[in-house]
């Protein structure tokens, strides 16, 4: 009679150890991740749009010979300046500007943020916009800010104006400006 109290109990214990597994539960939650993406783009025509993340990127294509200046002459090319389609969030802009050879120097340049790619950017037809400045030495260092990018392939268009000092014959050089993006908020 002892053994079947003992079996009696073992079983009543097993059917225990079950019933008490039926109230146990889970629940599970995932979340998926990923980083957005910024990119900046550049255009010399308005048109085609691209990445150029290392100097010295595109060439601008000044109105005059930017190659046979003379004291005194002042040169005007359009860019623009756009997040990709891709991009996710706002950017604020920065220019830096740095020179190569002697000629820069001699050399001054300003910055317009104008409505229309290229429509007020000559001699005949100067900025009229918003200066991002004015008559900045090329020879100066430090970061300037410029602009926000607040949606995506919606470009900045802009003006550079360079203007000639008291150069040499026979200088020559170059200036390689860097549009640099810092992220914002996301983007509508």
């Amino acid at each position: 009679m002892a053994l079947a109290l003992v079996a009696g109990g073992l079983v009543l214990g097993v059917g225990t150890a079950v019933t008490l597994a039926v109230w146990n539960d889970s629940e599970f939650v995932t979340g998926a991740f990923g980083a957005g993406s910024f990119d900046l783009e550049g255009s010399t025509d308005g048109v085609a749009f691209s990445s150029s993340p290392v100097a010295p990127g595109k060439t601008l294509t000044f109105e005059l010979d930017a190659d046979t200046l003379a004291p005194d002459d002042v040169v005007y090319a359009p860019f623009a300046v756009q997040l990709s389609a891709a991009s996710t969030n706002e950017a604020a802009v920065t220019v830096e500007n740095a020179i190569g050879g002697p000629i820069g120097d001699d050399l001054t340049y300003s910055l317009w943020v104008e409505d229309a790619f290229g429509a007020t950017c000559s001699a005949a037809t100067p900025p009229s916009g918003t200066a991002v400045f004015v008559d900045r030495a090329a020879g100066a260092t430090g970061v300037v800010d410029a602009f926000e990018l607040d949606a995506a392939a919606d470009p900045v268009n802009l003006c550079f104006v360079v203007t000639a000092g008291d150069i040499a014959q026979g200088e020559d050089g170059t200036i390689t400006w860097e549009f640099a993006g810092t992220s914002g908020d996301p983007l509508p």
